[in-house]
């Protein structure tokens, strides 16, 4: 059992900084494991501080669940947030009582009048209009690390595998399959002069890498390609012989965009509808009846989501499918079946697109929630969450599911914009599939045959 409270300074402390706390403390499965592992929370008490909906309210919860866990509970939470990089909260919480009071009194100031801001990592907005330049760029609401969440991908256990191998894509090989990451950081300034350059875009094409790499998939990483340029090293990618003996692929597309497409290097744009059509089942049948997964950081047009107000929140804190072809080839296509037969057995036919999945860091179709935000320091927001679900629960979640926890995290941040009519402005992820299993990718799991 816990010796009684946390010791009086330490209390005080965490009293102090608690304005701080509740607006940047980032509250994850990480952190609360770890403060877990030592014995501060219980899982009860885990699961009372996971349920809470926003950030801040899980970040509230834990505040008042740690100053009753006992005086190791103090230097407990400061490790989880070194472990979780968080460590300028850290540091915040091991300052002076004097200094910490007057950083403290600060950071009120700024969250209530919204008048000055410590330095912050900025996001930007990932959308431009043609031959229009930004004339802001959006700072983050919440402070976050300044790296990206780097705990070891956990790994799929035999029982999970052997349960569900049956009624999802088959996944086994090694690699899982290959893995083509596109990312333009900085654009020409003589031919894309309404283009800058992505703050923060390094990181992601390096979070990418990481993580698809413990997942077991080759990945090849090519920056700063012209839209030809990205053609090409797709085209290329489509044929890989090897492709036949993986189970999968993944291609992850990074820079400034508009709906339907993304920029080059040098402003010309590479249509989206032209990169699926290079994997679908005609143009790229090594991988048919193989999961494509797609991961697209860009904006879809130029506006900013600035949010609505939740009206019982606080006052502050498929398509319809046509039977018939349209194509005007429906005789040649009958004489072809109807020669087959003749033939022999007819095949077994496949749609022209299928066994995909793409996920998008903005909506479509929308005057607004097109606009995509990107940290500085942490990369855009969209990959962090994808990095974070994928490293922590690849190992029994399948992918769909997965893409529909990063929209709930996405939902739930905030930004902080100057320039914009309301200041604020929000984030809408969303994802697309034609997928015919479940897709797990059963990380670290390598069936005995």
């Amino acid at each position: 059992m816990l010796e009684c409270g946390m010791l009086d300074r330490d209390r005080q402390t965490l009293r102090r900084c608690s304005a701080v706390l509740c607006k940047q403390l980032v509250v994850d499965e990480v952190l609360i494991q770890s403060l877990q592992a030592d014995d501060i929370l219980t899982e009860s008490m885990a699961e009372i501080v996971m349920a809470e909906q926003t950030s801040q309210k899980r970040s509230w919860r834990l505040l008042l669940l740690l100053p009753k866990r006992g005086p190791r509970a103090f230097s407990s939470f400061c490790t989880a947030l070194q472990e979780t990089e968080q460590q300028h909260l850290c540091d915040l919480l091991k300052q002076s009582p004097e200094k910490n009071d007057k950083v403290s009194h600060v950071e009120v100031s700024i969250y209530v009048f919204n008048s000055i801001r410590p330095p912050l990592p900025l996001p930007t907005q990932e959308g431009t209009t043609a031959k229009r330049a930004r004339t802001h760029e959006s700072m983050e609401f919440s402070l976050d690390a300044d790296s990206p969440i780097n705990t070891p991908v956990l790994a799929c256990t035999p029982d999970f595998y052997l349960s569900h191998c049956e009624q999802s894509y088959r996944m086994d090989s090694s690699p899982r399959g290959f893995a083509l990451v596109l990312s333009n950081v900085t654009f020409d300034t003589c031919t894309a002069p309404e283009l800058d350059p992505r703050k923060g875009g390094e990181v992601d094409d390096e979070v990418l890498r990481k993580v698809f790499t413990e997942l077991d998939y080759m990945v090849t990483v090519h920056r700063d390609l012209t839209a030809e340029g990205m053609r090409t090293c797709i085209e290329n990618f489509c044929r890989q012989p090897d492709h036949r003996t993986v189970d999968s692929c993944v291609v992850c597309l990074l820079s400034h965009g508009v709906e339907g497409a993304i920029y080059g290097t040098d402003g010309q744009l590479l249509q989206l509808d032209w990169v699926f059509e290079a994997f679908d089942n005609a143009h790229c049948p090594l991988l048919q009846n193989k999961p494509k997964m797609f991961f697209i950081q860009a904006c879809r047009g130029d506006e900013m989501d600035c949010g609505v107000e939740q009206i019982d929140g606080p006052a502050r804190t498929c398509s319809p499918s046509c039977e018939q072809g349209d194509s005007g080839r429906e005789g040649q296509g009958n004489e072809d079946s109807r020669q087959r037969e003749v033939m022999g057995r007819p095949r077994i036919k496949l749609p022209q697109r299928s066994d995909m999945i793409c996920g998008f860091a903005s909506l479509k179709g929308q005057k607004i929630c097109t606009a995509a935000m990107r940290n500085t320091k942490r990369g855009s927001w969209f990959i962090q969450e994808l990095n974070t679900a994928l490293r922590l629960h690849a190992k029994d979640t399948h992918l769909a599911d997965i893409l529909v926890q990063i929209n709930g995290r996405i939902k739930e941040r905030e930004g902080y914009a100057p320039g914009t009519a309301h200041h604020r402005c929000k984030e809408m992820s969303e994802f697309t599939s034609s997928l015919c299993k479940d897709l797990y990718l059963f990380p670290k799991y390598q069936p005995q045959y």
